[in-house]
């Protein structure tokens, strides 16, 4: 990322506003600093002035009130410009993490998956929490150095041409001094933010698969792994600091050289006569002053690497169109009384899936069968209007209506939250128990709603989790009155008591004028529906008339 990118003045209202802001606060910050040495310079004139004549003049006194007030009115300015970069920080976090938010739930679980959950996590907490130093240091530095640099330059110039030439000469030097470094700290900062986002994996994963790995006795492994992953960042995260320190030494060795030779210069001059007492100290205060913003941007470029290459991350997330986006479906869509596809064909990696052609009135149930991983999840998908397809998928519902609304969904993962099982039956704070209670024995549920459950439905079975989550798409089916109902592997972990209740469940919703999707490859589930289609790999499809009793 460039020191201030144009994408994210682009794609951030407030980042413009405070750019703007910042160079109005480093503007008055810079007139201060001159104002600053122009009454250091008169006072210590008028009061030398005076030891000969044995009085102050009335002009001291108002060299005394102008060096007053230009502190004040510095002090002032960097005060503002520290709260506007706080508040700044704040709401641009919010605005980006809201859009890339919203841009994965355009792009859909297919573009999602060819990325890291853990990295993409990492990025949008911890990184862009790091833009606090960009927007509370970098840029209102930035902003000051663009514009206190050449106005002090031509101060000095002004006050000392000389002086005015040596620092013009000397200026660059630091510049140079900085991009040589930048050049080398990009490489490490790249190698520090890719070891935060293995590291950030690795937990993740290790947290997932915990019950896994301490069955099989391997959980132990995972603390040498993550405390060598661990040890990496930290090994990456003082590179980073190591040089960042010589750095600062490279920046301060030059700027303080160049000042030197300011110094003996007007020094030399003073002691002849060719300089008067207050041009030098004019500049004198001046030059240590024209160095200080652009040593000091130099530094806080440095404690702001980590926000700046998480927003780099951010912003390409953000413009990259990316193969895997799913085409935006209207608004809202016609009136439609049944579910239609007509040459529906997903195309995976692995695996081409159809074309289906299938037109299911309201009432009918129909399952899509097939082995683990032929596609069954992926056509659910593709009917949700979450993965890219050839062909049109024609959803019942009124009209005027979107897919979402007419739609309720129950995924083969269990998505359960910490709260209470209406909580999470409901989706809401504040479920209707009645309603709750209903859907839980309709799956063949008996737990108390009120019961407490972990995050990731810690406290319950995988039966119960999976039934809860039957139960949430029953809810959701009778409240919202969806014509469709998609339910992907609702029965796996159920024992064949329980899954008759779940299967009951799915001729209700039938019963009551909805078209069911359910993908399975359980005897009793298929045994129940009226239409089958037989997703074989290779993208062969069959539609043929289910066989068996209806449960």
């Amino acid at each position: 990322m460039k020191p201030l990118d144009p994408r994210l003045l682009r794609l951030s209202r407030t980042a413009r506003g405070f750019v703007v802001a910042a160079a109005g606060t480093g503007a008055l910050r810079t007139l201060a600093t001159v104002a600053v040495a122009w009454g250091i310079a008169a006072a210590v004139t008028l009061g030398v002035d005076a030891v000969g004549e044995g009085r102050l003049p009335v002009a001291f006194a108002q060299a005394l009130a102008l060096l007053g007030g230009a502190f004040v009115v510095r002090a002032v300015a960097a005060w503002a410009t520290d709260d506007l970069a706080a508040r700044a920080a704040a709401r641009v976090k919010s605005e980006l993490r809201t859009r890339v938010l919203a841009r994965a739930a355009e792009r859909g679980p297919a573009w999602l998956a060819a990325r890291s959950s853990a990295g993409f996590a990492t990025t949008l907490g911890p990184g862009l929490d790091a833009l606090d130093a960009y927007f509370g240091r970098f840029l209102p530095q930035l902003a000051l150095t663009a514009i206190a640099t050449p106005v002090l330059l031509v101060a000095i110039g002004l006050g000392d041409p000389t002086s005015g030439i040596v620092v013009l000469c000397a200026l660059p030097v630091i510049p140079v001094f900085m991009v040589l470094i930048g050049l080398a700290t990009q490489a490490l900062q790249r190698r520090q933010s890719d070891a935060l986002a293995t590291l950030g994996g690795a937990f993740t994963e290790a947290v997932e698969g915990l019950a896994t790995l301490k069955v099989f006795g391997r959980a132990r492994r995972q603390v040498g792994r993550i405390g060598a992953l661990t040890d990496g960042y930290r090994r990456a995260t003082m590179g980073v600091l190591r040089l960042s320190f010589v750095s600062g030494f490279a920046l301060e060795l030059a700027a303080s050289l160049a000042v030197a030779l300011v110094a003996v210069s007007i020094g030399v001059r003073l002691v002849d006569g060719s300089l008067g007492l207050g041009a030098a100290m004019f500049v004198l205060v001046l030059a240590p002053e024209a160095f200080a913003p652009i040593r000091q941007v130099g530094a806080d470029f440095h404690a702001a690497q980590d926000g700046v290459e998480a927003a780099a991350a951010v912003l390409d997330v953000l413009d990259d169109d990316g193969d895997a986006a799913v085409p935006t479906s209207p608004t809202s869509l016609p009136a439609a009384g049944a579910l239609v596809l007509d040459a529906v064909t997903v195309r995976r990696p692995d695996v081409v899936i159809g074309p289906i052609d299938l037109r299911a009135e309201p009432g009918t149930v129909v399952a899509l069968a097939g082995p683990s991983g032929s596609g069954k999840s992926s056509i659910i998908a593709a009917l949700r209007g979450a993965v890219a397809h050839d062909g049109t998928v024609t959803v019942p519902g009124p009209a005027g209506t979107t897919a979402a609304e007419r739609t309720t969904w129950a995924d083969q993962r269990t998505r359960l939250v910490g709260g209470t099982v209406a909580e999470n039956v409901a989706l809401s704070a504040t479920p209707d128990v009645v309603a709750v209670t209903t859907a839980l024995r309709e799956a063949g549920l008996g737990v108390d709603p009120g019961l407490a459950v972990g995050s990731g439905g810690a406290g319950l079975s995988g039966g119960q989790a999976q039934r809860v989550s039957v139960a949430r798409a029953l809810y959701r089916a009778s409240r919202a009155d969806t014509p469709l109902v998609l339910l992907d592997e609702p029965t796996s972990a159920l024992d064949a008591d329980s899954e008759s209740h779940v299967v009951a469940a799915i001729r209700r919703l039938a019963a009551d004028g909805r078209v069911v999707v359910v993908a399975s490859h359980r005897p009793a589930v298929l045994a129940a529906a009226d239409v089958r289609i037989d997703v074989r790999t290779g993208g062969a499809v069959t539609v043929t008339a289910a066989s068996g009793a209806r449960a």
